[in-house]
């Protein structure tokens, strides 16, 4: 339980940012999908519900604790990565699903939060003007096994995902310029190596597609011609919820998890898409207010990467809709459809909130 005490410095507001932009998701994945089998919207409301309550179970633990005990998570996390290359469901060509009874979890999502915490409880003690070499591949070979267990699911988009939260966590421990440096000729040089050897002709053609989408738009393109549409064609006020013809005539495809913010764009237009950018920004920003709250280094790693994990894939998911970013696959967080990364989010938030509650307590 939570002490009584520590609940007077929940932050209400953050709590109630990340609801608030929780129903707008369920709002536009019930517009996007309401014609479809399998009740997406109250299967995201249930979702929420559970997260909610896996938020709270977080905070009734110090994060202290959960930066301690981080090593086991992560070994934990990393076993069920194991788990789903052998024992996985196949969707939609990846094997990224461990499928239950009633549900499915996606252990990738999950490896998001063990990731920050094993690199909280390594760095943070870490108080050197600038970072050892023996730290800096020390945390990289922590985020090298999940990218590389991610990506052979293949899951290219989410396990790129990992990569930012790595590259933060080395620039608040303390990079100098030339180790940066190195560190861009270490990725550009992997990055050609996998456009060689790694990525799939699929995945080079989604690249491509970027730049030139007409080139095939049946094809690698559909994707991100149908979105631009669907966006154009919303003008300044929409056309009305539900009455979108990308969505509601199936041109669209992943409308309700990927292509969510399209959706946005085409039934409310401008905007819509102008007041979902606010309520996304006051949560962004109620989360980067929160880092200077943190009463130690452990809280300030864990709330800045938090932030930056979920800011990273909500600008990569716009770019993407809008033909700036290839189709990597990544999710709008809190709007797109799905609960394992609904419940990741969630449980990342319980680590700000979870900063913030005891700022004061055993001070």
């Amino acid at each position: 339980m939570i002490d009584r005490n520590l609940l007077k410095n929940i932050d209400w507001i953050l709590i109630g940012l990340l609801l608030l932009n929780s129903m707008i998701g369920v709002a536009f994945i019930y517009s996007s999908s309401h014609y479809l089998p399998g009740n997406y919207f109250l299967k995201q409301i249930i979702w929420i519900i559970l997260s909610s309550a896996a938020l709270f179970l977080f905070l009734s633990i110090d994060y202290k604790i959960l930066v301690a005990i981080s090593f086991y998570f992560y070994i934990i996390t990393i076993g069920l990565l194991g788990v789903v290359l052998l024992f996985g469901k196949l969707v939609a060509g990846a094997r990224s699903w461990i499928k239950f009874p009633f549900f499915q979890v996606q252990p990738s999502e999950i490896a998001k939060i063990a990731l920050i915490l094993i690199l909280t409880y390594f760095f943070s003690k870490y108080r050197k003007d600038y970072i050892s070499w023996g730290k800096g591949l020390l945390g990289v070979a922590l985020t090298a096994v999940p990218v590389f267990l991610v990506a052979l699911q293949p899951d290219l988009g989410t396990a790129l995902s990992y990569i930012p939260i790595f590259l933060l966590a080395l620039i608040l421990a303390g990079l100098n310029k030339k180790t940066f440096v190195y560190i861009l000729i270490v990725i550009l040089t992997l990055g050609i190596a996998v456009w060689n050897f790694g990525l799939k002709d699929y995945q080079k053609k989604r690249i491509t597609t970027l730049i030139f989408p007409g080139q095939d738009p049946l094809g690698s393109g559909y994707q991100i011609l149908q979105s631009k549409i669907a966006i154009g064609s919303g003008g300044f006020l929409g056309k009305g919820f539900r009455k979108g013809t990308q969505s509601q005539l199936r041109f669209l495809p992943a409308r309700h998890t990927d292509f969510i913010f399209s959706i946005i764009g085409e039934e409310f237009g401008f905007m819509g898409i102008l007041l979902a950018l606010l309520c996304y920004f006051f949560f962004l920003l109620r989360l980067f207010q929160s880092i200077s709250l943190s009463r130690d280094r452990a809280g300030v790693y864990l709330i800045f990467l938090v932030a930056m994990m979920i800011s990273f894939q909500f600008f990569i998911n716009v770019m993407m809709v809008i033909g700036l970013f290839p189709i990597a696959g990544i999710p709008l967080p809190l709007f797109s459809y799905g609960g394992s990364s609904l419940l990741t989010n969630y449980l990342a938030i319980s680590l700000v909130l979870n900063v913030k509650m005891r700022r004061f307590y055993n001070v």
